[in-house]
Order: structure tokens, then sequence, then C-alpha cells
């Protein structure tokens, strides 16, 4: 199969890519990438990903910008981070990505525990997830030629110890746990899923 996963420079992503790339074709995208560059908050520059790709099977997102930080800084600009990001980021590599995408291929994007189990500083985060979350729900049943489309909704992992003080008495995901999630989506029959890695 042919891969792209956006995202492929970041902790989730690196992961996969180098996990991936043992059985399948992986094209890395993200905004540094020697493989293909892509900023997700630009339709545009998505679209040129595509058209640089060409035809694939399966997309993996792991990419999401959002605003992390205190309640009180939120702003329309602010907020707006996760909105373009997380949010139209993701839903414009579906909307654009499935013009390219071949028949029975497959959308995974990523969302995470914060729709349902918010914490301090990451209401922006909370938001986007519950909007992706909808989004994937919707495409499933819209979505043309057998092409599936879930998400995926850890909590924090344990590769980003850096985030362990946001997350209270949570129990990180595993990377190996991480993986079959999203090998779950990529080469299961599911389609319109919120995947939670265990």
């Amino acid at each position: 199969m042919k891969i792209i996963i956006v995202g492929a420079s970041g902790t989730m992503g690196s992961f996969l890519a180098n996990t991936f790339e043992k059985e399948h074709e992986i094209v890395r995208a993200d905004r540094h990438s020697p493989d293909v560059q892509v900023e997700i908050t630009s339709p545009e520059a998505i679209e040129n990903m595509y058209r640089q790709v060409g035809a694939f099977d399966a997309l993996i997102c792991t990419a999401g910008p959002t605003y992390v930080g205190p309640w009180k800084n939120l702003t329309d600009k602010t907020f707006r981070n996760g909105v373009e990001g997380k949010m139209m980021g993701q839903i414009n590599l579906v909307l654009i990505g499935q013009h390219y995408i071949n028949p029975k291929g497959s959308f995974t994007l990523i969302t995470g525990a914060l729709t349902h189990e918010p914490q301090r500083n990451f209401a922006n985060a909370s938001a986007a997830n519950a909007a992706v979350e909808g989004f994937v729900r919707a495409a499933a049943i819209e979505l043309e030629n057998g092409i599936r489309i879930n998400a995926v909704s850890p909590t924090v992992i344990e590769n980003s110890p850096q985030y362990f003080p946001f997350f209270p008495g949570e129990i990180p995901v595993t990377m190996k746990q991480l993986e079959y999630g999203f090998r779950r989506s990529v080469f299961g029959a599911n389609t319109g899923q919120v995947i939670k890695p265990q």
C-alpha cells in the first residue's frame, strides 16, 4: 500500500512511519519533510501535496495544531489555531484527498481523549477534536467508492512525557497500543469509528 503520513516528523508520525515502512510504501509529509512538504492550514498546500504524491491508498494524519494555554488567554484569534489547524486542516485533507485516493482507500484522522475528558489549558483541542469526530461519522456515510474514514483518539502517549503533568492520573498509551489503533483503522474494515487505543 501507498500510505501518506501527515505529521511524519512528530512523535506519533515518525513512529508510525518507521513502523509501517517495513511493510508498505510510506510518503512522509509535513512542513519540513524531505519527501513532500505541506502546511495543513492551507488548502492550496494540501492540493499541491496530493498532486505531487498522486494516487494513494491510505492517509494517516497525526498533525493538528491547537492553542494550548490558560482559558483567560483564549480569544477569537487564539481559538482559530485549532479551528484552522486540527479541525479544518484535517477536514480539508479528506475533502481534497477524496479526489486522489484509490477506491477502497482510507483516511485516518487524529483526535484525542480531550474530546470527552477535558483538561485545563486544552479547551481549544477539546472543541477541535469533537468537530473532527463529528465530521468522521458524517463523512463515513457519504464517501464513495468504498472509501473508509476513522479517527484515532488516544490519551497522552508514553513518548510525550512533557504532557504528563497536564493529564493527572491518566495512564499513558504505549506506542505499541497507538500503532495497533492505527492498524485497525488503516487495514481493518471499520468506517465512521472513533478508535481508542488500549
